[in-house]
């Protein structure tokens, strides 16, 4: 296999000048070669190329070596063959941004009645100014004011422009920002190849047609190759195919590797045969039209070249909703016999939707009664009291009034609808995801930030999340002898520490290594597989070197390979002998491979005969009190299969892996990271249940839950191992039961030699579940290809950024960049944080709207003519709210925020205590605005506004109304920073410059607009005693805040909340409707401020439904009633339960535990759970060995 390294020497793989660069194979043949399968490919190989290594040699390529990692070679291959790149869908420019900004329905009937003011102010009829059209005219004194009669349309155009391009500035930034980040993470994913023999890791989108690529389990494959050389290797391919099966891949049957396909077992290397858009996948991508054709929206499944499918989207457009359910059917064949349901909406843009459909509602009933008065008001006055006709030639005049009764009803419209919200919610999120980048958590879908506040459990992984994933062999059963430490090498016979040795070295991936430390006196680098690493560590300690042994046999000399995965819990290697015999060694989970071991090797170093009540012994003498101090037991043991015997049939694993002999067996310890037990008190203190969830055996999970504060002694929790769990929740079919399972979870806070499914099976059943006052929101954090299911179905998905596999990875929704559990921590904070800002955001727009609709609606109806005009209620609602949005949601989280319960799913957006800010904030200004309109001339000694003709000049009186409105809210604004009710609304407020620099400018602008804004404006410029006044007013804003913070909100009892979740009774109907594609109304919401309000008034049926996928979820269900179970401290006997009962023992035991059904809500005590009350109290005899001192 080596020959053809002498045909090119490392160091001159490039081409020489004579050859001309060109390679013996040209991208069409690979292409059309890439596209065959199985035993055609195979058959084209031979035909065409002789073998693998020939294709090697047109490529200029060394099977061994890899390429030279030559700039100029690696160029003639980019050029020849492509760059491994799929170029992105454009951004969209900013004028379609521009023009979907001009989509929304209210700014598009503020432009239709703008324009006609402006075509009738133009307009002046013949004989208009005659006596018989009324008293229409009788007000414009000089024809100079009548002239100006189009500055209001004009002004009013001029607001909706400005709108529309903060809106389209907003997204178009917004964009940026995604896409930066998504080339952030393309940047940071990497592959590994070898380059001049050394194996490196390298960007994937540097990866070149020729290099060697080394593949492993969980990898999801870069690019296209042909196998060179496997090991037991199995391929998922149902991102391409669309068969869930996984595939078997061989040299003989099946060479062929695809890109985005994911590796599910085994390891190998592939000679990587096509790139980019040459791939399988990048052809898929140039039939969809990703790459180029804009009309082709529906497939914006961003596959980005490394193959993780971000879809971060500006907050879920259309077409990220159309992707994301094309990407829920390619995800859903993803994993087998595991159903991927789409994630519901997320709990806050569920409540908002509802929130918002109400007040658009509310809105849109205001303004057309409105505009029906004051038609009304008008046609009775002119017509029945004063008694004229209609005359043709005044018809322009009354159209003029109608369409300025028009403009003020779309004027309280724009007014009721708090447009503001989708886009404090997108800064807020925007902000959050910035900063949470910091504390190492890279958000992928934005939604997932703010439903971590809403978390109420978290499932953790146990290895690398909770503890330092930095395995060390810390006690060893050898030779007949425990060790309480790594022995020194002469304590073994050298036969025993040969085979040790040997076996170590050989059966474990070649990619695991121990490298010297980075920096001096630093701890030696652990790449790879880490109970590997802590294996070979052990190797180092003995004093021996595992590399010689690896020289000595490459992977190429290796028979065969059953690599770890998850149902096998072991890994076996097959070496030929000289003499035509095979030996394997094996290593694994000790409770799992001792089952298997017929033979022990002696103190002399000889085997002897290995019987189970031997075993049974060695467990409760030697794993056990391992498992007690948190250890991870792992057996090697080696078996010879004599050459008389012929080679046996290695596809019968049973038969392979049996009759073992064992060699030791190590207790590998992985201590809990020092910041762990403090992250989980903040956890419990902030009500959140922390459940951990591991493939350990149950004593280790308990002594690391105990070490990490999960478990408390003498608190009455439950750990079970995956088989007990099972037994529990499943009726005679086999069949999961919801109400089996909320028997158990409530309790439960560890669940050891767990599979995947039954992670997966608990997380469904926690967010399912219905007992207790409010629905669960669970998160969940993995980093295995076997975790993808579980992270799919939480609500929330961390996948480690360090350990993580890719389609770990590709499952979640934030990737913790340095795989600490505190980042964990971290997010809640913000998550908890713009749930805040949003209400905090609420609080502040609701107060300016029920104020202003309530003003603009009396106005119009006492004096035929809102006392806010419609340009001035657009500075206030358009452009406050925006600033207003960006200082509210830009305030940074504090440790407080961790000191509540988190509020769930149906917790209402606007609590008590904010109904009571919003009505009493809205009390005190209506009583001032009334007073000043009604008896404000009076007050300041000026002409009263009231009652004024068409186009008559702007009055003093109604510009103070204005500016007093304007001054309290921003005065209001500050109190609107606090919404529990705290009294000291200034606190922290210059730890957020933005917000000190938003009520600064809005004020500095409000001064400009009412001195200098003149007719468009309708405001003539105040005198400094004026504005004083104003301001006094403002400021009695903020001493009122204090009075109504002062009246304990439980004596209000009848103030309604708002912007609830969904109650229970709505669950039923949700389930009828899962099947059926449900319109996500929520992408609209998040995209433009008043289209969902509109489109929702049509829908409200469709609304209904999609809402009521949130269903309540909660905390404090651990102490309902009904929840208690009669399981007493976990303290008393915990039981070891060795997975070595024969069949029958497990019948018995199955028939010890009564069905759940006969013992009512009570569980009975589960053996092999944690529990005291066991029976009689006595635990199993057979079992005698208990953790309590340890802990």
């Amino acid at each position: 296999m080596a020959n053809n390294t002498a045909d090119h020497p490392p160091g001159n793989s490039v081409a020489e000048g004579n050859h001309d660069g060109d390679f013996g194979v040209s991208v069409m043949d690979l292409r059309d070669m890439m596209e065959l399968r199985s035993a055609e490919a195979v058959n084209k190989i031979r035909d065409t190329y002789g073998d693998v290594q020939g294709i090697c040699r047109r490529l200029k390529t060394s099977p061994i070596e890899g390429l030279s990692g030559n700039p100029v070679d690696l160029e003639k291959r980019h050029i020849s063959f492509g760059k491994n790149f799929i170029p992105p869908k454009k951004a969209k420019t900013f004028l379609q941004l521009v023009w979907e900004a001009l989509q929304d329905v209210t700014l598009i009937i503020l432009e239709i009645a703008a324009i006609i003011s402006l075509g009738l102010s133009f307009y002046h009829p013949p004989g208009g100014d005659s006596e018989a059209c009324g008293e229409t005219e009788s007000g414009v004194e000089d024809e100079g004011e009548a002239q100006a009669g189009w500055i209001e349309g004009a002004a009013i155009l001029f607001s909706v422009i400005i709108v529309v391009l903060v809106t389209a500035f907003n997204d178009w930034s917004k964009e940026k920002q995604f896409r930066g980040l998504q080339s952030r993470i393309e940047q940071e994913q990497k592959f590994t190849v070898i380059r001049k023999g050394q194996v490196i890791q390298i960007p994937v989108a540097e990866i070149v047609v020729g290099d060697i690529a080394q593949i492993k389990y969980g990898d999801l494959l870069p690019a296209d190759g042909i196998l060179i050389q496997g090991n037991d290797l199995k391929i998922d391919e149902s991102s391409l195919t669309g068969e869930s099966d996984q595939v078997r891949k061989s040299m003989e049957k099946d060479p062929m590797l695809l890109s985005g396909t994911h590796v599910m077992e085994g390891s190998g290397r592939m000679v990587v045969s096509a790139v980019g858009l040459n791939s399988q996948t990048g052809i898929i991508f140039t039939l969809l039209g990703a790459s180029e054709n804009d009309e082709e929206k529906k497939v914006k499944k961003t596959k980005t070249q490394d193959g993780i499918a971000l879809e971060i989207q500006p907050l879920k457009s259309e077409e990220a909703a159309e992707s994301e359910e094309k990407e829920e059917k390619e995800e859903a064949k993803l994993v087998k016999k595991v159903n991927v349901t789409k994630k519901e909406k997320s709990v806050l843009q569920g409540k908002l939707t509802k929130l918002a459909v109400q007040i658009g509602k509310a809105g849109l009933i205001m303004s057309a009664v409105t505009v029906i008065i004051l038609i009304l008001y008008f046609v009775i006055d002119t017509f029945g009291i004063q008694g004229r006709t209609w005359v043709a030639e005044c018809t322009p005049i009354y159209i003029q009034y109608f369409v300025k009764f028009f403009i003020i009803g779309v004027t309280v419209l724009v007014v009721a609808v708090p447009e503001g919200l989708p886009l404090a919610v997108t800064i807020s999120l925007a902000y959050s995801v910035k900063k949470m980048m910091k504390d190492n958590n890279l958000v992928r879908h934005l939604d997932a930030c703010e439903t971590m506040g809403n978390a109420t459990a978290i499932c953790s992984d146990k290895t690398g999340t909770l503890t330092m994933n930095r395995m060390t062999v810390v006690q060893a059963y050898v030779g007949d002898t425990h060790y309480k430490a790594v022995p020194e090498p002469d304590a073994i016979k050298p036969e025993t520490l040969e085979l040790l040795v040997n076996s170590i070295s050989i059966n474990s991936a070649y990619t695991t290594k121990i490298l010297p430390p980075e920096k001096e006196g630093g701890l030696p680098r652990h790449v790879g597989n880490k109970t590997e690493c802590a294996l070979l560590g052990m190797v180092l300690e003995l004093k021996r070197d595992y590399q010689p042994i690896r020289d000595e046999i490459p992977e190429e000399k290796l028979y065969k390979v059953y690599t770890f995965n998850s149902s096998r819990k072991s890994m076996s290697t097959v070496l030929k002998n000289a003499d035509g015999g095979f030996r394997m060694y094996s290593k694994g989970a000790s409770e799992i491979v001792l089952r298997k071991c017929s033979r022990i090797l002696d103190d002399q170093g000889q085997p002897r005969v290995f019987k189970p009540k031997d075993r049974d012994e060695m467990v409760r003498k030697v794993i056990e009190p391992m498992a007690c101090d948190g250890l991870r037991t792992i057996c090697v043991a080696y078996r010879e299969f004599p050459a008389e015997a012929g080679e046996p049939n290695w596809d019968s694993e049973n038969d392979i892996l049996n009759d073992l002999t064992c060699i030791t067996v190590v207790g590998i310890e992985d201590p809990v990271r020092h910041e762990v037990p403090d992250a989980i008190l903040k956890c419990q203190r902030a009500g959140i249940t922390v459940r951990m969830v591991t493939g350990d055996n149950i004593n280790t999970a308990r002594a690391i839950a105990t070490k990490c504060g999960i478990l408390l002694p003498g608190e009455d929790f439950l750990c079970m191992e995956g088989k007990e769990f099972n037994r529990h929740i499943r009726n005679d079919k086999g069949e999961v039961e919801q109400e089996r399972l909320d028997k158990v979870w409530p309790k439960l806070r560890v669940l050891a030699r767990s599979s995947p499914t039954d992670k997966h099976t608990l997380v469904k059943g926690i967010i399912d579940s219905t007992v207790g006052e409010t629905r669960q929101v669970v998160a969940v954090t993995g980093d295995g290809t076997n975790d993808g299911p579980a992270l799919k179905k939480a609500d929330v998905g961390f996948a480690m950024g360090i350990a993580g596999t890719d389609v770990a990875k590709e499952a979640s929704d934030i990737i913790l960049t340095d795989d600490n559990f505190t980042s964990i921590v971290k997010a809640v904070m913000w998550g908890r944080n713009v749930y805040d800002s949003i209400s905090k955001f609420l609080q502040f727009q609701l107060t300016v709207n029920v104020v202003a609709v309530i003003v603009a609606f009396t106005g119009a109806c006492i004096t035929q003519d809102s006392p806010l005009k419609a340009v001035q209620m657009l500075w206030v609602n358009l452009i406050m709210d925006t600033l207003a949005s960006l200082a509210l949601a830009t305030e940074p989280p504090t440790e407080s925020l961790l000191l509540r319960k988190p509020y769930g799913r149906n917790k209402p957006l606007i609590s008590r205590t904010m109904m009571k800010n919003i009505l009493g904030h809205a009390v005190y200004q209506l009583t001032i605005i009334f007073t000043l309109l009604f008896a404000g001339e009076t007050f300041f000694d000026i002409d009263s506004g009231r009652n004024a003709p068409l186009h008559s000049p702007p009055s003093e009186h109604y510009t103070i109304v204005f500016n007093v409105f304007v001054m309290m809210q921003l005065f209001n604004e500050i109190n609107a920073r606090k919404i529990h009710g705290e009294r000291n609304v200034f606190e922290g407020i210059y730890r957020n410059p933005i917000f000190c620099m938003v009520v600064l400018g809005t004020f500095i602008l409000q001064i400009v607009i009412v001195q200098l804004g003149g007719k468009p404006f309708s405001c003539t410029a105040l005198t400094i005693d004026q504005w004083l006044w104003c301001v006094f007013i403002g400021v009695g804003e903020l001493l009122w805040g204090q009075l109504i913070s002062a009246i304990p909100t439980h004596h209000l009892k009848f103030l309604k909340e708002a912007g609830h979740g969904t109650t229970k009774e709505d669950i039923h109907e949700e389930e009828m409707t899962e099947g059926a594609d449900e319109i996500d109304h929520a992408e609209m919401e998040m995209r433009r401020g008043q289209i969902l309000w509109f489109r929702g008034l049509n829908r409200i049926q469709t609304q209904i439904k999609v809402v009521n996928a949130f269903r309540s979820s909660l905390y404090e269900g651990l102490q309902s009633p009904e929840s208690r179970s009669s399981i007493h401290s976990f303290m008393a006997h915990p039981e070891f339960v060795p997975l070595s009962e024969e069949e029958e023992e497990e019948e018995e035991e199955a028939a010890r535990i009564p069905p759940i059904e006969e013992t009512g809500d009570e569980i009975e005590p589960l053996p092999g759970s944690s529990s005291g009350a066991q029976g009689g109290g006595e635990p199993p005899a057979a079992f005698p060995y208990s953790c309590e001192s340890s802990i």
